[in-house]
């Protein structure tokens, strides 16, 4: 580790104990999607403290902003989100499925963590600049609503990060390092069936079901998979059923629909499909249909060249310092896997080497004390993320840290039980290091940013193109 990293990781030390903080008390208000209106005041209150120029309500998203610090080039935009999940209301600090508010929303991604420390990481390499005297800028990007809403792709869109020379970000995870992701491309639909209700036994035959339209439109969907490429993805979930009366024929019903696909070419193709079985139902069913796009966010463009950087940062940060303490609550919460999710969850991350031992990871571990191996190419992950979006203006690296003990999936309770642990709090900070480390090194090489730069230059040309005329063919956003 150079002499500027150490001072920069003894810095991001100095400052945690206030992001920890933060990172709690966003995971106590739970905000959901455009909703997050108590994180963002948070988020914002300590970037104004630490000195950032605050804009607020980006592109027209109250709970959007973004703080600068610095000037000139080359400006770094490091992402952080703040939203939870509805439903996922979890008691933290125990391995047991019990909620104090049934019902209530939870951080059931670690997007308390993700903010908090993609925040620490901005604080950090701002100061450590001005310090060393370097010139840049530090943007840190308040991003809502990752979870069904797309900010990013509408903050794209806008134009928001056309001037930035390279973005970067990490989420939580159960294992610590790079992973070269080439994540799948998602269109979000609204689909809403209006029909005429009616005694279903006196006077059925005057009905319209708009709850049969739905239903056909399932079971369309259910034939329409075996014809579809096999690295696809379409889910479903009905949020209006029409009501709960089983003697009325139901007037309306609804569902949410999620498209996926590698490119957003093929995710459109494939939404075009499940559209033409929607109007196949509303037709058989006399109903009428409407349909409004939620979100539709691109897949994600992988930059090597900035990864392998990185990747490189987080081999001299070397592993992230757990105790017999975090191992325990950990163990604690493998307790409530089968072997097989253990398992799983290793194969999920493609966790093959470790970089720092050169020993496979053991299934038994609690906790990864580790680094993943770097291949130096990208895997497929069935995974979608508005990130994406940014990777396709912007070269753009994301890490993964720790948070979580091995085995634990995304959008689960176990989740939300660890967002406040010390083994969370301590994949934080490391995951700030990495990006702060990251973001020196691109400051202080500028020929990083020249290679990242060609790099994405490469892999884009025809390809955005393409991306950009099948976006805007889709419907209009809700």
């Amino acid at each position: 580790m150079t002499l500027a990293i150490e001072q920069l990781a003894d810095e991001i030390e100095a400052l945690k104990p206030e992001f920890i903080e933060l990172s709690d008390r966003i995971w106590d208000l739970a905000e959901l999607k455009f909703e997050e209106f108590g994180s963002a005041k948070l988020q914002s209150a300590l970037l104004e403290q630490y000195g950032f120029r605050v804009t607020r309500g980006l592109v027209g998203m109250e709970t959007a902003f973004v703080g600068e610090y610095g000037s000139g080039k080359p400006v770094i935009a490091i992402l952080g989100e703040f939203d939870a999940l509805a439903g996922m209301n979890q008691i933290a600090g125990i391995a047991e499925e019990i909620s104090d508010r049934p019902g209530a929303s939870g951080h059931g991604c670690g997007h308390n963590l993700l903010g908090a420390g993609s925040l620490l990481a901005a604080v950090g390499l701002a100061r450590h600049l001005e310090t060393a005297g370097l010139s840049a800028t530090v943007r840190y990007y308040g991003c809502p609503a990752e979870e069904g809403g797309g900010a990013k792709t509408i903050m794209a869109e806008a134009g928001t990060f056309d001037d930035v020379d390279l973005a970067l970000t990490w989420h939580p995870a159960p294992f610590n390092g790079v992973r070269s992701t080439n994540n799948l491309a998602v269109i979000e639909y609204e689909i809403r069936f209006k029909g005429t209700a009616s005694h279903a036994s006196n006077a059925a035959h005057l009905g319209r079901s708009a709850l049969d339209a739905l239903e056909l439109t399932n079971i369309g969907i259910n034939f329409l998979r075996e014809h579809m490429p096999t690295d696809c993805r379409i889910h479903y979930a009905i949020t209006d059923a029409g009501g709960v009366a089983a003697n009325v024929v139901q007037a309306r019903a609804a569902g949410r629909y999620m498209v996926r696909a590698p490119e957003i070419v093929g995710a459109r193709a494939l939404a075009e499909r499940v559209t033409k079985v929607a109007e196949g139902a509303a037709l058989m069913t006399g109903t009428s249909l409407e349909i409004e796009l939620g979100k539709a966010t691109n897949s994600l463009l992988p930059n090597i060249t900035l990864e392998t950087a990185m990747h490189e940062e987080m081999t001299a940060l070397g592993p992230v310092p757990f105790d017999e303490a975090d191992e325990a609550f950990a163990r604690d919460i493998q307790s409530t896997f089968s072997q097989e999710a253990i398992d799983s969850s290793i194969r999920l991350y493609q966790i093959k080497g470790d970089a720092l031992s050169n020993k496979p990871v053991d299934s038994s571990m609690p906790l990864h004390r580790g680094l993943r191996a770097f291949e130096g190419y990208s895997h497929f992950r069935a995974g979608s993320t508005d990130v994406g979006d940014v990777s396709w203006v912007t070269p753009t690296a994301q890490c993964w840290a720790p948070a979580w003990a091995i085995g634990t999936n995304p959008h689960t309770w176990q989740v939300v039980a660890q967002g406040k642990s010390a083994a969370a709090h301590k994949a934080l900070v490391h995951a700030a290091k990495a990006i702060a480390a990251t973001g020196l090194k691109a400051v202080s090489e500028p020929d990083l940013i020249a290679r990242a730069r060609g790099e994405w230059t490469e892999k884009t040309g025809k390809r955005r193109d393409e991306t950009r005329s099948a976006e805007k063919a889709l419907p209009a956003r809700a």
